[in-house]
């Protein structure tokens, strides 16, 4: 499903600092950027196996894979964050969009990045009849938890995740 972009204003929570972003669809091209931050979030990925993965995701119009983007000195962009949400269909339950990852670049953490990233995402929940998100997050991952509750989500449960290797990765 192609999207427009957006520009959001983000302030540092302390108030000392400004920044501009913009939220766009991701593009192939992407690709090392998303790596970089995935490896930051403790998700090891290289510029390939994300472009591969990518590829195939933005192909399948279930799935939406937004950009925060800053523009540095000289115009040089930077990623400052990504958000990946897909329609999640079960035969026990209404579909709702999951949030398959939501990173945020560790400098720009605190303006508000994860915010304007989460609130495109809701969006296109809406645009594709989608009534809730979902989003699961590490239990180690206390901080994460708070940003979601500021953001008026709800703890709906606690689970365990049980998976098994059926080949090579």
């Amino acid at each position: 499903m192609r999207t427009e972009s957006d520009t959001g204003h983000a302030v540092r929570t302390n108030g000392q600092s400004q920044a501009r972003f913009e939220i766009r669809p991701a593009v192939a091209h992407d690709s090392g950027a998303l790596a970089e931050l995935s490896n930051q979030l403790g998700y090891p990925s290289s510029r390939e196996q994300v472009q591969r993965r990518l590829v195939k995701i933005l192909a399948d119009p279930t799935h939406a894979v937004f950009i925060a983007e800053t523009t540095r000195l000289r115009g040089n962009s930077a990623l400052a964050g990504w958000v990946h949400a897909y329609v999640e269909r079960t035969l026990e339950s209404d579909p709702t969009v999951e949030i398959g990852g939501l990173v945020v670049e560790e400098s720009r953490r605190g303006y508000g990045v994860g915010r304007l990233l989460m609130n495109r995402v809701e969006r296109w929940a809406q645009g594709t009849g989608c009534l809730t998100v979902t989003v699961r997050s590490n239990v180690l991952r206390t901080g994460a938890h708070a940003f979601y509750r500021h953001i008026g989500y709800r703890l709906v449960k606690n689970q365990r995740v049980f998976r098994k290797s059926l080949g090579p990765a």
